[in-house]
């Protein structure tokens, strides 16, 4: 049977990511904590203080500075800290909105000086900072990720991909016929609502940092098209948990 595999969420947007064992769905919402800051560059078409959600092309982003990638974050729910870690970068805590300079400054020299500079922290209540303004949660399928993998000759890792629910027992693709359909995990129910277009960020290995797999070309070559991944919504509040069923309905 299938089951969900991995749970990962990215407390700030392409600064981090964190696997979770569970979490609480809630209707019409996204998965709790995931991408509530962003970093804006000075290049922005908002003010200091934007009130709305706004475009990708407004902030700091892994397609731009390959070594973003390679972050990993720990979020404490409790106190609102992040913990950052990086190969080069090194490791740090801070309070993403409370202590903005100090983690502008840690990004900073992973941040191409050719782009516009790292200028500040977006935090907008109950609106994601995601590439859509839609309440999206990512569904993946693990099949998908192992032949795409097979395809370019190397294990890919799920981070590149930057998803938060990774299904296992799907055939590969299977997620893309899914579109219109619902399915049951845990306690909490989500309907299949769109493909996802990957962009150059997926090149990136998420280890190192390092442009290691032509993903794009290899989706393209072999499926003719860019998709990897697909969008749900839920529309069942509830808990899910690492090794839940997945039930289509």
């Amino acid at each position: 049977m299938s089951h969900l595999a991995q749970i990962i969420r990215h407390p700030i947007k392409s600064i981090g990511y964190e696997t979770l064992q569970s979490a609480p769905l809630t209707r019409g919402r996204a998965l709790p904590f995931d991408r509530v800051w962003a970093i804006a560059h000075e290049a922005a078409s908002f003010g200091a203080n934007p009130t709305e959600w706004a475009h990708k092309r407004n902030f700091v982003r892994g397609v731009a500075a390959p070594e973003l990638m390679a972050i990993r974050a720990t979020l404490d729910e409790a106190t609102g800290l992040v913990t950052l870690t990086h190969p080069r970068a090194g490791t740090i805590t801070l309070d993403p909105v409370a202590q903005a300079d100090a983690l502008l400054d840690w990004v900073r020299p992973l941040w191409p000086d050719t782009r516009p500079a790292a200028a500040g922290v977006v935090h907008i209540p109950g609106q994601p900072l995601a590439d859509w303004p839609n309440p999206f949660l990512a569904v993946l399928g693990m099949a998908s990720l192992r032949e795409l993998g097979g395809h370019l000759g190397q294990d890919l890792s799920v981070h590149r991909f930057r998803g938060n629910l990774w299904v296992d027992g799907w055939a590969p693709f299977q997620e893309f016929d899914l579109i219109g359909r619902r399915l049951r995990i845990g306690e909490a129910e989500l309907e299949i609502v769109q493909r996802i277009t990957r962009c150059a960020a997926t090149t990136t290995n998420p280890e190192t940092g390092v442009q290691d797999a032509d993903t794009l070309a290899a989706l393209n070559t072999r499926y003719g098209h860019q998709d990897f991944g697909t969008y749900a919504v839920v529309t069942k509040s509830g808990t899910v948990a690492v090794n839940d069923p997945v039930e289509i309905l």
